[in-house]
């Protein structure tokens, strides 16, 4: 049962908030009327929109389906934001598919929220929430330079969102000297006591004491932080590799807000996942109640890593997946292992290996009472042992080492030999093994890896520098280094030079001062590539360090001023000037001077361009109406390096969704289908490359229907005869101008909307002349114009014709009846109406020593009579009750309370209700006698037995209403009249019922025939060994003879032991079967002697007459002819008819002579020649002329009727 609660969130003034159960999980519905119309429904959705975490710069989207009658309006809306910009937010309706799209091209991380779709008509409500995620790439240019400044001294926290220190490689700082790894420290957080000395040992951290103390500053910080988000962390496993080949690891969260975002990274870089795809993904992270599960299919080494997991930018967990460099030489082969004997998988690994993982059927292995896990010294071959196999043992078994696994079958044979139900003795032997010489293998690639080792470490003596030479008797001047001439060098500053001197220790000696050094030129600013303009001038620059002279080149030939070209040096700089551009000037231009030059090219090009016709053709707007798609194209020439966009009111449309974009070399189009009035707006293309933009500009209209008018209503006028009412022209005419308003009416309490005419758009008004003083009315107006109609405008209340009136108090109620269920009222209709119609009353009740009047219907769901049972009531509980009269203007005054009035049932002699008289009970069987009851007050019940007290073994269960005697396991002896006495305070009353304990009656004894008269034998039989124990015992008689071949009861309810059978004829023979019966049921029968084949006949004597041979054969005939039948379409039909003849004739049904005894839609039966046929549903193509044709060898017979299907 849903239980209903009234809320007072989305409900209008007047209206209720019942919350329903969606069968969509996660559909908050609430509705706001006690009781829908017929009809109509609230709304619900069928399909609600999906989480979704998505890359930035993608177009997400999310879809829904709803129902409800009328059909609900679908809004949108996010917890920390609006989404009124459309350029950013747009909502879509495919009539088609019925689906509402909200969609988002181009989403960025500040649209990642939990937003919200709402369904609403005008009985209720739905709402459904979905969480976004979006990923941030890329390198932010504006947020470059304060977050490098501050990550400069180590300060990460204020960097980005994210309060971990581990960052990408592209985002790390340099490592100084001494700094410790932040995954270091990440690690400790996350692990447990028993792992802190290997993580150490691993980072080279060997002061454990401020290791510990600074981890127990960190680990507080981090708790603080994590409380903000999750109630409870708990169960952390780390990262490790299962049996399907998969890496995982999980954790326990309780998180505060179930809607807070959650993130995976691997080294700092989020990584991508979603939880509806599944296993599509490489990553994936599932939820089963409070227990988080990342998973990771696909292994590959650069899988390795340090995973974190994120809550709102918190850590909560991280660890480390380490891939080793391990492979299997030698894998696990088949098994093939007797019952009870040991089965052995084998393995050689290419690297030492401490310790692999085992699993069977998908599950770990560890070392214990069923398996053995053996490892070689060299760690190089392992094992595993099954021991004791079973046949339930066999399956599919793997090992994994790192990302590397294998597996193979286990196959157990059962031993046939062991009889069933014996278990065979263990046996000693073992199965399986590689059969291979896995020593051999493991020393020879033990010798490989020795000698690997042993390359490694002579290419690191190689590589080491030579030692210092011994110190130098005089100190020795070093050469600066001049750098060398690079084709394009960076601007950076000259070298200085610097001498290098050794002091000798004996005399120690101040350095010389150094020599004079003669610098050469280096270029410290180069040419790089520019796009100039055709017809414009372009400019190349090149700055050295000293002043010196230089050469211009361009594509290998030396150029001087002259031919628009100008050569000039100012200083250290020297530039070459073009004044005017053109495709000749385009080429790879260098400058060299001494041994330094440099290079760069100059491409001459010029901005896209339309043509003047396109372009007046795009300009023109492109007209559709709401659901149909919406075309663009726009001719240009053919171009290189040439970035064509689409625009929409400003904003970048990018492909996907309901947009497509068709780039072609010397065109491009723009698709955008099922348009919305959303989608209208300037529609703006734009041709780019290195030498500028060009953009042509159209616009887009969508044609709709109007929306609904602007409200609310509002109320100018309301007098006995006139209404008057006024509202606002709708936000969006649909495209086109408002042609008109079409005005309803409603009067309230009625569901029939009544169109009263229509206004022109300029008048915003309507006058109701038509109204009833005191009534109230409820008023919708809708705009139209060339597209459709809007949707409707509803007054939010409704509105009385003049002023209220009320009906005056009726008479104080009069108690009819009372009883503990129901206390009956009457009153009388009040004095004065004030000349409005009474439509019924309101009914209220009062608890005794309470102030709280209760009301027992509604105002909308008046009482129309002048009588009310009241049925609200609590045994013992004392009342008062009042009336009120309801008209078109509401309830008036109450009248006077009646007297109060005691919930209870009158006095009342004992009475008792549809009592059984007699109750049969099979012998050993409970018996139960139940006696309903009426009586005020409760009486006390006495049984009797034979009208003697019952027996202590007999229970008696007494209920309100109801008394019931059980004898648990009955007896014959049981049997007797019991009498049941109910008395009170009144008077008293009794009955009687007998109770008739008995079982199925025995066999009767043997039966004799005897034959006194001609044509009559006497049938007698032993009496039943319950004869004398039941009275109610009588006897059944059935006769069978050879020509009828069936047994028929030819005697019932006898109760002597004889019976005479009466045309009993020569020839033919006689069988007798006697029943016993009693109320349990029949006896076996007792078999007679066959009649005409015994002694005990009487001779007939014949007086002369000759023996005549009697014949039984004849033609058919027709004993009951087929009846005429008239059914209604659609119901059954039953056909009958009787028919005889010897030999028994062959019978045969037609329809419209067309035989149909095959003809599955008839079932057609022959039962000792009454023949029948019966039509489950009659159809208008079973009319017609219905014939039964009887044929034996001696003749033919036929009858016919007529079938008329009525419509």
């Amino acid at each position: 049962m849903i239980k209903r609660s009234t809320v007072t969130d989305g409900t209008a003034s007047g209206q209720v908030g019942i919350k329903k159960k969606s069968k969509v999980p996660g559909v908050m519905i609430t509705q706001f009327i006690e009781t829908l119309p017929e009809g109509t429904s609230h709304p619900d959705f069928t399909r609600k929109p999906i989480a979704l975490t998505i890359q930035e710069g993608k177009f997400a989207f999310f879809k829904a389906i709803v129902t409800g009658e009328p059909k609900p309006t679908v809004t949108w809306s996010r917890n920390n934001g609006d989404v009124s910009d459309k350029s950013r937010y747009q909502t879509k309706y495919d009539p088609n598919s019925n689906e509402h799209k909200f969609e988002m091209p181009n989403v960025m991380p500040d649209q990642a929220d939990t937003y919200k779709c709402f369904a609403i008509n005008e009985y209720g409500q739905a709402v459904v929430t979905v969480v976004l995620n979006v990923i941030e790439v890329g390198y932010k240019k504006n947020k470059v330079q304060q977050p490098v400044a501050e990550a400069t001294d180590g300060n990460f926290k204020t960097v980005l969102k994210r309060k971990s220190k581990v960052r990408p490689k592209s985002e790390q700082p340099e490592k100084k000297d001494g700094e410790i790894d932040p995954k270091f420290w990440e690690l400790l957080l996350s692990a447990e006591k028993k792992d802190y000395e290997k993580i150490c040992a691993e980072f080279g951290v060997t002061d454990f004491r401020w290791m510990l103390k600074k981890l127990n500053e960190m680990k507080k910080e981090r708790e603080e932080e994590q409380a903000e988000f999750v109630r409870n962390l708990s169960s952390l496993r780390p990262m490790r590799v299962n049996g399907d080949g998969t890496a995982s690891f999980e954790l326990d969260m309780d998180l505060i807000d179930p809607s807070s975002s959650i993130f995976l990274y691997k080294d700092g870089e989020m990584v991508p996942y979603t939880k509806e795809l599944g296993d599509k993904m490489k990553h994936n992270l599932k939820q089963v109640g409070k227990k988080y599960i990342f998973s990771m299919k696909d292994l590959l080494p650069e899988d390795a890593g340090l995973y974190q997991l994120d809550v709102e930018g918190v850590n909560m967990f991280s660890t480390e997946f380490k891939v080793p460099m391990v492979d299997f030489l030698v894998k696990i082969q088949e098994v093939k292992a007797k019952e009870r004997e040991d089965a052995v998988f084998e393995c050689v690994l290419s690297n030492p290996f401490s310790k692999i993982l085992w699993f069977g059927k998908n599950l770990p292995l560890e070392q214990g009472d069923k398996y053995d896990i053996e490892v070689s010294e060299d760690k190089l071959i392992h094992r595993l042992v099954v021991k004791d196999c079973m046949v339930i043992d066999k399956g599919i078994y793997s090992a994994c080492a790192g990302i590397k696994s294998c597996n193979a079958w286990l196959v157990v044979e059962a031993d046939k030999d062991v009889p069933k139900g014996k278990k065979s003795a263990r046996k000693a032997t073992r199965a399986g093994g590689s059969g291979m010489d896995l020593e051999k293998i493991a020393q020879e690639q033990q010798t490989k890896l020795e000698e690997k080792k042993e390359q490694i470490k002579a290419a690191k003596e190689a590589a080491a520098p030579p030692p210092e030479p011994p110190p130098a008797p005089a100190p020795t001047k070093v050469e600066p280094e001049v750098p060398k001439p690079k084709a394009k060098p960076a601007p950076v500053k000259p070298p200085v030079p610097e001498v290098v001197t050794r002091k000798l220790p004996e005399e120690p000696k101040r350095p010389e001062p150094p020599p004079a050094v003669v610098e050469d030129p280096v270029i410290t600013g180069g040419l790089s590539d520019i796009y100039a303009l055709r017809g414009k001038p372009a400019e190349l620059t090149v700055t050295m360090n000293i002043d010196c002279e230089g050469t211009w080149y361009k594509d290998g030939e030396q150029l001087n001023s002259g031919n628009g070209i100008t050569i000039a040096k100012d200083g250290t700089s020297h530039k070459l000037l073009i004044g005017n551009c053109s495709e000749y000037d385009t080429g790879v231009y260098r400058f060299v001077t001494g041994d330094q030059s440099t290079q760069g090219k100059i491409i001459v090009g010029g901005v896209p361009e339309f043509d003047p016709d396109d372009l007046h053709k795009f300009s023109k707007p492109v007209v559709v109406r709401v659901g149909q798609n919406a075309a663009f194209k726009m001719p240009f020439p053919p171009q290189e390096s040439l970035v064509v966009s689409w625009f929409k009111d400003g904003t970048e449309i990018k492909d996907g969704g309901g947009v497509k974009i068709v780039r072609e070399p010397n065109h491009s189009r723009l698709l955008l289908k099922d348009c919305l009035r959303t989608d209208a707006g300037e529609i703006k293309i734009q041709l780019k490359n290195p030498f500028g933009s060009v953009e042509a500009t159209s616009r887009l209209i969508v044609l709709d229907r109007p929306g609904p008018p602007e409200g609310p209503v509002e109320t100018v006028e309301t007098t006995s005869s006139i209404i008057e009412i006024k509202w606002n022209p709708p936000k969006d005419d649909g495209g086109s101008a408002v042609t008109n308003y079409i005005i309803e009416r409603q009067q309230a309490g009625q569901s029939l909307w009544t169109k009263l005419g229509d206004v022109s758009a300029d008048k915003t008004s309507f006058r109701d002349r038509n109204v009833t003083h005191g009534k109230k009315y409820n008023y919708r107006i809708h705009a139209e114009n060339p597209e459709g109609i809007s949707d409707a405008l509803e007054t939010a209340d409704s509105i009385m014709a003049g002023i209220m009136i009320l009906a005056g108090p009726p008479g104080a109620p009069t108690i009819v009846s009372a009883s503990k269920t129901c206390i009956n009222l009457t009153w009388t209709p009040p004095e004065d109406d004030k000349g409005i119609p009474i439509i019924g009353y309101l009914v209220e009740k009062r608890k005794k020593d309470t102030h709280q009047w209760i009301a027992l219907n509604a105002l909308n769901e008046p009482i129309e009579d002048v009588s009310y049972a009241v049925k609200d009531v609590t045994e013992g509980a004392e009342y008062e009750f009042r009336v009120s009269a309801i008209n078109e203007s509401g309830a008036g005054d109450p009248s006077p309370p009646s007297a109060m009035v005691c919930a209870k049932n009158p006095n009342m002699r004992p009475c008792f209700k549809n009592p059984e008289d007699f109750i049969v009970v099979r012998a050993g069987n409970s018996a139960r006698v139940k006696i309903c009851f009426e009586a005020e007050p409760p009486p006390q019940i006495t049984w009797l037995k034979d009208d003697e007290p019952i027996s202590p073994w007999i229970n008696i269960i007494n209920t309100d209403g109801m008394s019931q005697l059980v004898i648990p396991s009955s007896k014959r002896s049981d049997s007797a009249i019991y009498t049941i006495i109910a008395k009170n305070s009144v008077g008293e009353a009794s009955f009687d019922v007998e109770v008739r304990v008995t079982d199925e009656p025995k066999t009767p004894g043997p039966v004799e025939l005897e034959q006194t008269v001609h044509g009559k034998v006497v049938v007698s039989w032993a009496p039943s060994p319950d004869e004398e124990l039941d009275d109610r015992l009588y006897y059944v008689v059935s006769q069978h003879d050879s020509n009828a071949r069936v047994w028929k009861t030819v005697a019932d309810r006898l109760f002597a032991n004889t019976y005479t059978a009466n045309n009993i004829l020569p020839g033919i023979e006689y069988h007798f079967r006697v029943y016993a019966k009693n109320d349990m049921g029949l006896s076996d029968p007792s078999q007679s002697p066959t009649w005409g084949a015994n002694s005990n006949r009487v001779p007939i004597v014949s007086n002369g007459i000759s023996k005549t041979e009697i014949c039984f054969e004849r033609p058919p005939s027709i004993l009951v002819p087929l009846k005429v039948h008239t059914p209604p379409k659609g119901y059954q039909l039953y056909m009958t008819c009787a028919v005889r003849g010897c030999p028994t004739p062959t019978v045969s049904w037609f329809l419209n002579d067309v035989c149909i005894n095959s003809d599955n839609n008839y079932y057609i039966t022959n039962s000792f020649g009454v023949c029948s046929m019966y039509i489950l549903s009659v159809r208008q193509k079973d009319s017609g002329e219905y014939k039964v044709v009887a044929v034996n060898p001696l003749g033919r017979a036929e009858c016919s009727t007529k079938l008329v299907v009525k419509e």
